[in-house]
């Protein structure tokens, strides 16, 4: 018996992650990417890459859910954006797959709410690179034998948040891995330069052209130190994640956050 095609549409479709996903989503078996949406949509249509079929393409997400009755969207816009779309997909009771930051604590919240009231899944990660989730899960392990941490958190220049939702998450996993905070250094006169004290851990965000996304854990105790760090050479890193995702939450209803709760870990 054929697997029934998980139906996708991509929300954010011109963006640099969106044009990511569904190059990945043409390629991938078992998904087929049956429309896209995006704010600048200006043509009907969306071609596919490296092919002769195009799909529709609007900037009404309620059109292209009732046009194309997807299984599951894919977000990657802006926090308001993703927010507002999650609403209405979940009012259709789709699926959704968020990959946006900058989403507050009590939007997810209401979220949830209204994913359960419709039996849908909504999957959210701050990041879909495994080997960013296996950083992580390391800095999470070593968190508890360290008394002091930073991260130095570095991304291209046209990243709007500051610090990186991978950070922050980082930042929050080490302390509850320790359940105390960490040690502060010396607290020099100029305290701005010492970065954004997230979870009692600064966090040194770094904005320039030529990098893409790069994230350095370091701890230190008596006598050493401990680096761990991942660098994202490309957005292909991104897709095995965002393809699992799509096809683990048309399995489960609610919210579920975390790459790591996919992988095991």
């Amino acid at each position: 018996m054929a697997t029934k095609l998980i139906k996708v549409v991509v929300h954010g479709a011109s963006g640099k992650m969106g044009r990511e996903v569904i190059k990945a989503v043409c390629c991938e078996e078992g998904l087929q990417l049956v429309g896209a949406v995006d704010f600048n949509a200006v043509k009907e249509q969306l071609q596919l890459p490296g092919s002769s079929y195009s799909v529709p393409f609007s900037s009404n997400l309620q059109e292209i859910i009732s046009r194309c009755q997807p299984d599951v969207i894919i977000d990657f816009t802006i926090a308001k954006a993703a927010v507002s779309a999650a609403h209405t997909a979940m009012k259709h009771g789709v699926n959704m797959v968020i990959g946006t930051t900058g989403i507050t604590e009590a939007e997810f919240k209401e979220i949830d709410v209204l994913a359960r009231e419709k039996g849908a899944g909504v999957f959210f990660a701050a990041n879909f690179a495994i080997g960013a989730i296996m950083m992580m899960h390391l800095a999470e392990v070593a968190a508890r034998y360290f008394d002091y941490a930073e991260i130095i958190e570095e991304h291209h220049e046209k990243k709007v948040d500051a610090p990186s939702g991978t950070s922050l998450t980082t930042a929050r996993l080490m302390v509850e891995a320790r359940d105390k905070p960490f040690k502060k250094a010396v607290e020099p006169k100029a305290a701005a330069s010492r970065g954004k004290d997230v979870e009692g851990v600064p966090v040194h965000s770094v904005r320039l052209p030529g990098i893409l996304a790069r994230q350095e854990v370091i701890l230190g105790t008596a006598g050493q130190t401990l680096s761990i760090k991942h660098d994202t050479i490309s957005r292909e890193c991104y897709m095995p994640g965002i393809m699992l995702a799509a096809r683990e939450v048309v399995k489960r209803k609610g919210l579920i956050q975390g790459l790591d709760s996919l992988l095991g870990l």
